[in-house]
């Protein structure tokens, strides 16, 4: 709704509104806007007290010389007062049928002008339906874009495929490892983890010559790739069971899961 407003706003349609140089069907768009929104009310009223405001300060008083003027012309005319006489004349009933023809015709505008405004409304959430639906489409293009992108990188004839299979520390463990020494990538793809205590998470490291790196925890909730940092000249990829509690880094804990990387990745 933010996004709506600030949409109406920046459109300039209120200030034209204020102004009335706003053509009918986006008058009746505005009154909707301020019929609905708090915001935009209070805006229109700011508008309103604000060209008061303006209109006073430009007016110019008239001079006390013309109305002395007008009251002394006033004074020396002297126009007799007619006498009305009272007439007892009987309503004809072609005056009583036209008034309530009037009466019917009134009604009937009353009822179109509600019928109208039924509309207007129905018309209203029809686009807003379509505004969110075309926003649920950009994301779910940018989603569809992002999936053709990492398609196309495991598809790459350089993208190297390792499986880690937990141990029977971690029976459930499985992840699959898509490293691209060509253009430097590397991504994991959860399919599945071990039953974690609340304080537990499975971190990535990479295995250097003489030390271990860490590449990030794992997100249990993201079942989706996950992109992980690439490292140049790893001999291997292990996951470890880290605990938030310990007071020791999770490198002396044993790999529940280890690859060894090929040497074109190094």
């Amino acid at each position: 709704m933010e996004k709506k407003l600030h949409t109406f706003f920046q459109s300039g349609l209120l200030d034209k509104y204020v102004l009335d140089e706003i053509s009918a069907s986006e008058s009746l768009k505005v009154e909707h806007y301020i019929s609905t929104y708090p915001e935009v009310e209070s805006e229109y009223l700011r508008l309103q007290d604000h060209l008061q405001t303006l209109a006073k300060a430009d007016a110019i008083e008239a001079p006390k010389l013309i109305l002395e003027n007008i009251l002394n012309e006033v004074r020396e005319i002297e126009s007799p007062v007619i006498q009305m006489e009272t007439s007892q004349r009987k309503t004809p009933w072609y005056s009583i049928a036209a008034s309530i023809v009037a009466l019917l015709f009134a009604g009937a505008a009353f009822m179109m002008y509600e019928q109208n405004q039924v509309l207007l409304k129905e018309n209203q959430v029809v686009v807003d339906e379509i505004f969110d639906l075309r926003s649920d489409i950009n994301i779910n293009n940018q989603k569809l874009d992002d999936v053709m992108r990492q398609f196309m990188k495991l598809n790459n004839p350089e993208t190297e495929k390792y499986i880690l299979r937990g141990n029977a520390r971690a029976k459930d463990l499985k992840t699959v490892a898509y490293i691209n020494a060509v253009e430097k990538t590397s991504m994991m793809d959860v399919v599945s983890l071990p039953h974690l205590e609340k304080d537990q998470f499975v971190e990535v490291y990479a295995e250097m010559e003489d030390h271990f790196v860490s590449l990030g925890i794992l997100n249990p909730l993201d079942k989706k790739m996950q992109t992980l940092p690439y490292m140049e000249n790893a001999l291997g990829l292990s996951l470890r069971i880290g605990s938030n509690n310990s007071n020791e880094t999770n490198t002396k804990e044993e790999p529940v899961a280890q690859i060894e990387l090929n040497s074109k990745n190094n």
